[in-house]
């Protein structure tokens, strides 16, 4: 069975501002490196292995 699991960024300086950040790569806030961290923690301990990983 194929399974796609979708991620979202954890929260970046510019969403602290309130800015657009469409095109342009924003480093994340310290609460956004703690939110990735979580869900690759989430995904470890829930079993997830993956063949393929995109991202944009």
């Amino acid at each position: 069975m194929i399974k796609l699991v979708l991620v979202r960024h954890g929260q970046s300086i510019w969403n602290l501002e309130n800015k657009f950040t469409g095109w342009t790569d924003v480093d994340l806030s310290e609460q956004g490196v703690r939110e990735a961290h979580e869900a690759g923690r989430v995904l470890k301990e829930n079993g997830y292995v993956f063949d393929v990983a995109y991202t944009s």
